[in-house]
């Protein structure tokens, strides 16, 4: 069983930053590779960003690609989105979930999910 535990969200003007985080349980953290999906109101969840077991792969959805950086510390049980050069339609509450597959765009392939935190970019 693995819990997680996002936070770090907010509200924050276009061109801004923020680093959400996310804290697991669990003494089996790094069995999991892990990932960010968001979900903006009347959209479907979509990708944003997943980290390997490893921390050796790190693939991005395309809207993000440039702006965001995953990364994970194994040590604390911890994964982090930093978020940079944000915009209105990065709008959402993001999850962080974990996964044993290498699928890491499909949500369903995840085991498990933290509660969301909020995420508004203002114009």
């Amino acid at each position: 069983q693995v819990q997680l535990v996002e936070s770090g969200g907010g509200l924050v003007q276009a061109g801004g930053s923020l680093r959400l985080s996310c804290a697991a349980s669990g003494r089996t953290f790094s069995s999991y590779a892990m990932g960010w999906f968001r979900q903006a109101p009347g959209k479907e969840r979509e990708f944003v960003a997943a980290v390997s077991r490893s921390g050796g792969s790190t693939p991005y959805a395309d809207s993000v690609k440039g702006r965001f950086t995953i990364s994970r510390g194994n040590a604390k049980n911890t994964v982090y989105l930093q978020m940079n050069s944000l915009k209105p339609e990065d709008t959402a509450v993001y999850y962080c979930a974990a996964t044993r597959t290498s699928m890491f765009g499909i949500a369903g392939l995840y085991d498990y999910w933290g509660q969301g935190t909020q995420v508004t970019v203002s114009s």
